[in-house]
């Protein structure tokens, strides 16, 4: 009996590991992608000690010190607290977004935009979650996505590719914030103009609940998401970070270390080996550097778009003198793809984390947006520029 049972066992095994993968890759699309993309490429380019250099360690360990902060965060319900403050504060659904989408615009000027993502996306989560308005959580995501990847743009150190391009030509900081003024300003004016188009409904919370946040607790979590934002400014080694939060959250909240999107992190070190070994390939060199002499705007613009603006502005470097070119566009690059900014990756994983079912649907109007965004920005640039 036990010979006849055992192939039906194997099928029925086979089929439930087919069906794991299958939503693996249903839930967890751009990590797959930038699995594959990373795979291909080491194909092309075999992994060698170089390889090492691709990752940007210190941005994949201010990424994990700032998520395991705000998981820590989120279990003692600060945001939940907070999102109630700003909505008995702002009181229609209009001010509440445009209030959301300024406080990501202007924290990625300070902070960075992954950094600003990682902070403000889960506040608007529990505003639009706690007055009953998650219709409006994609438009409020994209608009806070849209805002982190052009507020950066105004500063050298507002985004990871202003920094490597500023110190790369030796750009003097007048001449700098004189480039990046135009399109800051027409960002802004963009972003407004999306916002005032969401009606001005009334905000009320669903459930009035008074939630008294645990003093020594927030302190400490206040002062390690403080120490988590001190690594993006280089202050401190970011070892040090990767040391003390976790000690900490191991003894305090060890769910906050658990529950981190660690696919957020491997997607991340994909898409860097992925860049690094486009970067190698004879051909995509000697391609680029023929269409830089043709139109470093545009190429640079559209470059953002299959490799991501910070890859893009290490490549494109090498191949121009013309740094107002490709600072603009490696900056409004910034929008289009989901790729053209690994910031955008994290608001889309944080969106199907809450909207798992709507993956679809939520990307169509993230193109939307962000296509005309990117149409509009590059044409004016391109006027101005040339």
């Amino acid at each position: 009996m036990q010979g006849v049972k055992r192939p039906h066992a194997h099928p029925i095994h086979l089929s439930w590991v087919l069906g794991k993968i299958g939503n693996f890759i249903k839930t967890n699309a751009v990590l797959t992608i930038a699995l594959l993309a990373a795979l291909i490429t080491s194909i092309i380019v075999p992994p060698d000690k170089e390889y090492l250099g691709y990752l940007d360690y210190k941005t994949l360990t201010c990424l994990f010190c700032t998520l395991a902060v705000i998981c820590a965060l989120r279990n003692i319900r600060f945001f939940s607290v907070l999102a109630a403050k700003i909505v008995r504060l702002f009181k229609t659904t209009r001010s509440a977004i445009l209030a959301l989408v300024y406080i990501t615009f202007l924290g990625s000027m300070l902070i960075a935009n992954d950094m600003a993502l990682l902070t403000f996306l889960p506040l608007g989560y529990y505003v639009l979650t706690s007055t009953g308005k998650q219709k409006y959580m994609a438009f409020t995501f994209i608009m806070q996505n849209i805002a982190a990847n052009l507020g950066g743009m105004l500063t050298p150190f507002g985004n990871p590719q202003n920094l490597y391009l500023f110190n790369r030509f030796s750009i003097p900081t007048g001449d700098f914030i004189t480039t990046m003024l135009p399109p800051f300003c027409i960002a802004v004016a963009l972003i407004t103009l999306c916002c005032l188009f969401v009606k001005k409904e009334p905000l009320q919370l669903e459930t009035e609940e008074k939630t008294a946040l645990p003093k020594a607790r927030t302190a400490v979590y206040g002062v390690l998401f403080a120490l988590s934002i001190i690594l993006v400014f280089n202050l401190l080694p970011f070892w040090v970070g990767l040391i003390v939060i976790p000690l900490c959250l191991l003894f305090l909240d060890r769910k906050a270390l658990k529950d981190v999107d660690y696919g957020l992190l491997f997607t991340f070190v994909a898409f860097f080996i992925f860049a690094g070994n486009m970067a190698r390939i004879d051909a995509v060199q000697r391609l680029f550097s023929s269409l830089m002499n043709a139109n470093p705007l545009l190429v640079s613009a559209l470059s953002c778009q299959a490799i991501s603006n910070v890859p893009s502005a290490i490549l494109l470097s090498q191949f121009t003198s013309d740094w107002q070119a490709l600072l603009v566009g490696v900056n409004v690059g910034g929008v289009g793809t989901l790729i053209s900014s690994l910031a955008s990756l994290i608001t889309f994983r944080q969106y199907t984390k809450y909207n798992p079912k709507k993956a679809g649907s939520y990307i169509l109007l993230f193109s939307a947006f962000n296509f005309a965004f990117l149409i509009l920005l590059t044409g004016i640039e391109y006027l101005l520029l040339f």
